[in-house]
């Protein structure tokens, strides 16, 4: 069980109470698995300098064994990062704007936010640039972002301009009543029309960059994802994915999950081929596909929810970039005409 708040002088607090019949582990292994965006060093320097607490005692160290029933606490002070953000004229395809709120069309391998090594050229830097106002909002590491997307996924983010519409749609996210709906090529041929895919999303235990499923719910948050198929090729499928969690890569590890890893998704195995046959020449079709669509095949294609302001239903959608729409065409071509068959 565990909560977490963010209190106004920025001192992020999260405790944990160790649940009946957990493993006895090191107190720092423990955390690492519970703080899936905190990085060992952090956690050790907190344990440290006295910032973590089991059953209210203080002095504990990386070493202790937690235990059943053990009530652990830590808190980070908030960290600025290193370097201060620089509004950037970075052009932005806006998709809709007014007073209190902007839909940004993201291009892939753009970042979404300044974070460690991307100090510049992140959406952030370009949207001080071109509105700002957002200046003037509270936090200036990532102003009037409610959500984000992968930086190689494409796709649709709404921003607010102000305070109040912050607010009001950060509560539409967390009631999950935002429609959000994404595109995906996937491995394979799923056999399901559609389906909904759930297990908790933590951290990976060997590979902190990288998320995993826990199907035990022991680790990790609540995740749903729903799928639709659209379009079945020969080795691979095209699928609608909605959203009504949202975690940090969660189609690309619940499609993972399911045997049905992202199209040249390389963190979550999907840039080698899966499916198919040996035939030099597929081989070589597989590698212009991966080539064509240098990144994961994911695109933030819909994006729905109540205007902050006037409460009016809105509803975007997105295109998908001309090379994602050229993989699939180059699919269909591939699957009509029964090349490299077996």
């Amino acid at each position: 069980m565990q909560k977490n708040t963010l209190d106004e002088e920025l001192i992020e607090h999260h405790s944990f109470l160790v649940e009946k019949g957990h493993e006895v582990i090191r107190l720092d292994k423990f955390l690492m698995l519970r703080l899936a965006n905190k990085s060992r060093n952090r956690i050790q320097n907190c344990i440290l300098n006295g910032n973590v607490f089991c059953n209210n005692i203080k002095q504990i160290k990386s070493n202790y064994k937690v235990k059943p029933n053990d009530k652990i606490s830590i808190r980070f002070e908030y960290e600025p990062l290193d370097k201060s953000i620089i509004p950037e004229n970075i052009p932005l395809d806006i998709v809709y704007d007014d007073n209190q709120i902007i839909v940004v069309n993201k291009k892939p391998g753009m970042v979404v936010h300044p974070s460690f090594g991307h100090y510049s050229g992140t959406l952030v830097h370009a949207l001080l640039y071109w509105y700002k106002e957002l200046n003037k909002l509270e936090n200036q590491e990532r102003p009037g972002l409610v959500h984000r997307i992968d930086k190689n996924t494409s796709g649709l983010l709404v921003v607010a301009r102000d305070s109040d519409s912050l607010t009001n749609l950060s509560s539409q996210f967390y009631d999950h009543s935002i429609d959000r709906k994404y595109v995906a090529l996937v491995w394979g041929v799923l056999k399901e029309d559609k389906g909904t895919i759930e297990g908790n999303i933590g951290r990976n235990i060997k590979n902190r960059k990288i998320m995993d499923v826990f199907p035990n719910n022991d680790y990790g948050k609540q995740s749903v994802t729903h799928y639709r198929v659209i379009e079945r090729f020969s080795y691979v499928t095209l699928v609608e994915c909605q959203l009504e969690t949202g975690r940090t890569h969660q189609i690309r590890v619940h499609m993972k999950y399911i045997g049905h890893p992202l199209f040249n998704d390389n963190e979550y195995g999907g840039d080698k081929i899966l499916k198919g046959t040996r035939f030099t020449k597929y081989t070589q079709f597989i590698k212009n596909c991966f080539k064509l669509l240098p990144r994961q095949a994911l695109h933030a294609k819909s994006l729905g929810f109540l205007h902050p302001k006037t409460g009016k239903k809105m509803y975007f959608e997105s295109e998908l970039p001309k090379n994602f729409q050229d993989l699939i065409n180059k699919w269909r071509i591939y699957s009509n005409s029964n090349l490299f068959t077996d």
